[in-house]
């Protein structure tokens, strides 16, 4: 097989290999190469020089002459050939069974690593849910503190006590206050009710007086009008008997 020669980047990422053949053709040459044995591009392939023995031997064994000698020549060149090619068959099988015995220990190695795997997600899982809960506690760790600070500073229990009946007393105080202040605004509305009703009614009886002190004035300015009148219309008949 050709060799081939690969670049690398310079972050250290392979690039595409340069192949002399592509890569169709490369693993057509493969495929060939381990059928017919052949470890190199030049000389004759093993099974076609073994063919070639077992093809002279059968030619040979087929003549009628007497050649058993060269019959016997011919099979042991024929057996030494299979020989030959056995060799790397069974070195070609042992590589197999190793290989098949390495895929094995890989797939063992492959599950145990996928055990492995799935047993460290599972423990980063677990270490993930105690990592929130531990949040979870210690943020409730400091809450609770922050409350107890906030206690601490408060007052003792019977001081607010204390606070507290007062405020106590205090709005009693307050609401006696204000009912009496009730009372009293609706009494003075009672009263006020009252005045405005006995201002209304002396209002009337002014303007009824009022009425009344016009009408006698009128009277007594008609009744002087017409004594006036009365006294004249005297005076006049005295002065014509004279």
């Amino acid at each position: 097989m050709l060799g081939k020669g690969r670049k690398v980047s310079g972050r250290g990422e392979a690039v595409a290999s340069n192949y002399a053949f592509g890569q169709a053709e490369d693993d057509i040459i493969i495929k060939h190469r381990l059928l017919t044995r052949t470890t190199t591009t030049r000389g004759e392939p093993p099974l076609k020089k073994l063919q070639k023995k077992f093809t002279s031997f059968v030619l040979e064994v087929d003549k009628d002459e007497d050649n058993y000698t060269d019959c016997e020549k011919l099979a042991k060149a024929f057996l030494q050939e299979l020989t030959t090619f056995e060799i790397p068959l069974l070195k070609t099988k042992a590589i197999v069974d190793a290989n098949v015995r390495e895929k094995e220990n890989f797939n063992e190695l492959k599950d145990e690593i996928n055990r492995h795997i799935l047993q460290a997600q599972a423990d980063i899982e677990g270490l993930k849910n105690q990592l929130e809960e531990s949040k979870i506690e210690r943020r409730h760790k400091e809450e609770c503190e922050a409350i107890r600070k906030l206690i601490a500073l408060q007052p003792p229990r019977s001081e607010t006590q204390k606070i507290i009946t007062d405020l106590e007393k205090e709005i009693a105080a307050l609401d006696a206050e204000n009912t009496a202040s009730s009372r009293m605004l609706e009494l003075r509305k009672k009263q006020f009710t009252l005045l405005l009703h006995v201002v209304d009614e002396l209002q009337v009886t002014i303007e009824e007086e009022q009425k009344n002190l016009m009408e006698e004035m009128r009277i007594a300015t008609e009744e002087q009008k017409n004594g006036i009148e009365d006294g004249s219309g005297g005076s006049e008949s005295m002065a014509v008997d004279y």
